[in-house]
């Protein structure tokens, strides 16, 4: 018998059950505590990158129609590292100019979190980025970002935001209270 919290949960198999161009479904067979299989279905995920743009007083958040819930979210601009071999903090600045027409010369890593690790994969690297300038954003493509709009919001107000419900996407929470931490300088990341 193993001590609680040594097992070594071996994969004794591994089958695509469905790939498609942003994420893929398999399922684990693995040995379980105890010597018994069992099964668990995984979504694999690009992983991703979100920015908290400070401007000295506001962040910039956007508000994006999210199909799986049915709601406009209010979020931090975010997107996929779905270009092959892309750094993270490439696809954070690509992001940041494609969502809000920003571009920063201070960057630094707010937190790193995985969002849902019962069933996902999915890594989220929250940088924030400081002495922004303007800049202009590409045009959306017919996607769900040429419906989305950006505002400005107090950092406090979007902290707020969180707790009155009016912010309910998990890398948005992390990330604005991660730079409520950070900013004042209670928290060094």
């Amino acid at each position: 018998m193993t001590t609680a919290g040594t097992h070594e949960f071996t994969v004794t198999d591994s089958e695509l059950l469905i790939e498609s161009p942003i994420l893929a479904v398999r399922k684990d067979t693995l040995i379980m505590p105890g010597g018994t299989s069992s099964t668990r279905e995984i979504v694999e995920h690009f992983g991703a990158v979100a920015v908290v743009a400070f401007d000295g007083e506001r962040i910039a958040l956007v508000r994006q129609y999210r199909h799986c819930v049915q709601e406009r979210l209010w979020e931090l601009p975010a997107g996929l590292l779905d270009i092959a071999d892309e750094d993270a903090l490439v696809g954070a600045q690509r992001e940041l100019l494609e969502e809000a027409g920003l571009e920063a010369g201070q960057w630094s890593v707010l937190t790193d979190l995985i969002t849902s690790p019962g069933f996902c994969d999915e890594a989220v690297r929250v940088y924030l980025a400081r002495d922004l300038t303007q800049s202009e954003r590409p045009e959306a493509q017919g996607n769900e970002e040429a419906d989305m709009t950006m505002e400005w919001f107090p950092l406090t107000q979007a902290r707020d935001m969180i707790f009155n419900g009016e912010i309910a996407n998990s890398i948005a929470i992390a990330g604005i209270l991660a730079a409520d931490a950070v900013i004042p300088g209670r928290v060094e990341a």
